[in-house]
């Protein structure tokens, strides 16, 4: 079972009635809509460095031939 910790929120007053609206529409109590919404989150946030860590490590297979180094000068690259 999880174990909880009680926080306090300070939110503006329309925001916070909207919000309990939402939740007794949903069928939950407004912890219980927060808790949700800041599980989604936090699972978005994870599946996004997990994602990002597997794209750096693709990335970092590639030799890209310049080790690291440019080597050209800016007026190079823009030379007509």
């Amino acid at each position: 079972m999880a174990e909880y910790q009680n926080v306090t929120l300070s939110l503006p007053k329309e925001l916070l009635r909207r919000v309990k609206h939402i939740a007794v529409e949903r069928g939950t109590s407004l912890s219980g809509l927060l808790a949700q919404l800041l599980e989604e989150l936090t699972c978005k946030e994870d599946l996004y460095r997990q994602a990002k860590e597997r794209h750096l490590a693709v990335l970092g297979r590639f030799d890209l031939g310049t080790g690291g180094e440019a080597r050209w000068e800016r007026g190079e690259l823009h030379a007509r």
